[in-house]
């Protein structure tokens, strides 16, 4: 179990590492010209290793469901937001916002899906962070 805490950490470590970098790339270009550049970069990247380690065509595409390649888009669309939102509220708080979008969204589809847990404790988690955002947000006015 450590091992994948220790996995999702760094992924988190990594998403926001990303998000900072895109953002930046961001001011320089656009927010989409930034989206662009990170999935030509990222396509180059993740083919060069998985022709080296294996398993790029590994699997059976036709088998999967139509909706099952709507990640592609709302990758996108994620990537742009993320870099547009970072050079305008900040890091912490564009990561806050996400990771609360994330929570409400997986607490909305335990519910749709009857997954087992206490509703009640994820909705604290979800206050929890809005709280954290609001926090870190401080005195500042918005702009």
């Amino acid at each position: 179990m450590i091992w994948f805490a220790t996995l999702a950490i760094l992924a988190g470590v990594l998403v926001s590492l990303s998000r900072q970098i895109n953002g930046r790339l961001a001011l320089s270009t656009s927010a989409m010209e930034s989206s662009f550049w990170n999935h030509i970069v990222g396509l180059v990247f993740i083919t060069g290793v998985a022709l080296l380690v294996g398993g790029l065509f590994a699997g059976e595409p036709e088998a999967s469901p139509w909706w099952a390649y709507l990640g592609g888009p709302i990758g996108v669309i994620f990537i742009a937001a993320g870099s547009w939102l970072i050079a305008r509220i900040g890091a912490a708080q564009t990561a806050l916002l996400i990771i609360a979008g994330q929570m409400i969204s997986g607490v909305l589809l335990d519910i749709i899906m009857g997954a087992p847990g206490n509703l009640w404790a994820r909705t604290l988690g979800v206050a929890l962070i809005m709280a954290g955002m609001w926090v870190a947000h401080g005195g500042k006015k918005s702009s």
